[in-house]
């Protein structure tokens, strides 16, 4: 079962080439997703941090309160690392949960880990392959603007909050540039499928 890590900044066309691998029959993983699911109401990881970061950043439904938790940690380190702790051990271990199913349904089954934040936490892990989607930042400045409603000021807050993408690009075995047209990016990602499907 080859496992590929999928990975790129925010606003880099990352989802786009999930989608398309799906279509072309991959198992796609979401960390975002499992994020998600494993902060939902009710669980160790959310009883977690309301323990540490308090009862303000639990919504009235008893769900995360993200954005409330997000201003909290955004732009400091040592918050941000507590939160890390706690959040990417359970990640870790769901994660590979999902592997282990894929591969226990279709042995030979391409599974793609959509994974923003690689570099920062799981790039030493066992990838066959890590796929980076890549746009320069003025553009994915431009589409957090345009397509996502933010101003100039907070689109390169978060731009610059993530690792750099000379960092990116280092780890990279695939670059699929998504610069330029929504087929463009297509075309490549059905030529990264054909030599997956190939090796």
């Amino acid at each position: 079962m080859p496992l590929i890590a999928l990975t790129g900044g925010i606003a880099s066309g990352k989802s786009t080439i999930a989608r398309r691998l799906a279509e072309l029959g991959a198992v796609i993983v979401d960390a975002d997703q499992i994020v998600r699911d494993v902060q939902s109401p009710g669980s160790p990881v959310l009883t977690r941090i309301a323990e540490t970061f308090g009862a303000e950043v639990i919504a009235e439904d008893g769900s995360l309160d993200r954005a409330g938790l997000g201003a909290r940690v955004f732009g400091d380190e040592e918050l941000l690392a507590r939160l890390n702790a706690i959040v990417h051990p359970a990640v870790r271990a769901e994660s590979q949960r999902r592997f282990a199913e894929a591969a226990a349904a279709d042995s030979e089954t391409v599974v793609v880990y959509d994974v923003p934040l690689l570099v920062e936490a799981r790039v030493e892990d066992p990838w066959d392959l890590i796929v980076v989607a890549h746009a320069p930042a003025d553009v994915r400045r431009r589409r957090l603007v345009e397509i996502r409603g933010m101003s100039a000021e907070a689109a390169q807050a978060r731009i610059d909050a993530q690792v750099s993408d000379d960092r990116r690009l280092a780890i990279a075995d695939e670059v699929i540039d998504t610069s330029g047209a929504l087929d463009e990016t297509v075309a490549q990602t059905d030529a990264l499928w054909e030599r997956i499907r190939r090796r």
